[in-house]
């Protein structure tokens, strides 16, 4: 059965994406996004993608005022909480902006969400909460911790979560902590649009590709691993979004009040597996140059997925090539981008 699901952060990267997934399972959407780290435009093409009018209330998540009335006013039966600042450099340089964003957010959620009667919540949370010296592959119950403010900032929601589920028996919460989310909707007129310059590796590939910056830079190639290169665990946006789905439908099933999953693929690959892999996508060679680690990386971060595979039945179905395939489609069919209007 669809349920009225309100989505924050609904116009997001991972969020628009997932809201495509929500409304072709049935669900009812409503999208919570004040556009401080999105796009207006985002909301005309998931029309165009789903030929859905799509409900948007456009304002911060932190107005406590406003998120009650939207509650009194929609009869919101499950959230999908994306809303938050998310890039680590930032979050480093600026962290009190970070903790009252990504906290004061969640909080005025929660508040509205209890006084609603609300009782069903995925959160977004991230591997960074496995902190910097976790074995791999990285198991859900492996303890937390963070290098950066960004991360701490997930931790500390988990832990909310935890403590709100044990005064609030009846409440069903899924944390799902996202290795590296790349791609794009197969269309290529959805996908990732970072400000300034990127800080993940396949949009700045990207960027390089398109002739908006000149050379990838490669931070290491002296650890411990194949080629060199540090492994990370990228995953599809699209296997990101059915995640979800898969997540909400389960607390519907299940007497646990908080459920924690990873959605990665278990794979590590490395940074010049990825390059090659967006060269045969693009098909030429790019520029890149091997410079010094970067402080706070470490060499391997992948997951393991099998929780999630044994209880959602969800698992990763799409490769790097694919990854980089649906990537390149996106950013050569919009070079810069979303348009600001």
């Amino acid at each position: 059965m669809g349920m009225r699901v309100l989505v924050c952060g609904g116009a997001g990267y991972i969020g628009s994406h997932t809201v495509i997934q929500l409304l072709a399972a049935g669900h009812d959407v409503l999208i919570l996004d004040n556009f401080a780290n999105s796009k207006p435009a985002v909301i005309k093409r998931l029309e165009s993608i789903t030929g859905e009018h799509l409900r948007v209330h456009a304002f911060d998540l932190r107005d406590a005022e406003r998120t009650e009335r939207l509650f009194d006013h929609e009869q919101i039966e499950a959230v999908i909480h994306f809303a938050g600042h998310k890039a680590v450099g930032e979050s480093v340089e600026k962290p009190l902006e970070y903790y009252q964003n990504n906290l004061g957010s969640t909080f005025s959620l929660l508040r509205a969400m209890e006084r609603h009667g609300v009782t069903k919540l995925v959160f977004s949370s991230s591997a960074t909460v496995y902190g910097e010296n976790a074995p791999v592959p990285m198991t859900e119950d492996l303890p937390t911790s963070a290098t950066n403010p960004y991360g701490w900032t997930k931790v500390m929601i988990e832990q909310v979560l935890r403590d709100v589920a044990v005064a609030q028996p009846d409440q069903r919460i899924a944390i799902l902590r996202y290795f590296n989310p790349v791609g794009a909707h197969r269309s290529g007129t959805i996908g990732e649009d970072p400000s300034g310059i990127p800080n993940n590796l396949l949009p700045y590939i990207c960027q390089v590709a398109v002739g908006r910056l000149q050379k990838l830079r490669v931070f290491g190639d002296d650890y411990d691993t194949p080629d060199g290169t540090a492994l990370r665990d990228y995953i599809h946006v699209e296997d990101l979004a059915a995640g979800h789905v898969a997540a909400l439908a389960r607390l519907t099933a299940t007497e646990r009040a908080v459920s924690t999953w990873n959605l990665g693929t278990g794979n590590g690959s490395s940074v010049l597996e990825m390059l090659h892999a967006f060269e045969r996508a693009v098909g030429r060679t790019l520029p890149y140059e091997i410079v010094g680690r970067r402080a706070g990386d470490i060499a391997a971060s992948f997951a393991d997925p099998g929780r999630a595979r044994a209880e959602l039945g969800w698992k990763a179905t799409h490769t790097i090539d694919d990854m980089c395939v649906d990537s390149w489609r996106w950013q050569s069919q919009n070079p810069n981008g979303y348009p600001d209007a």
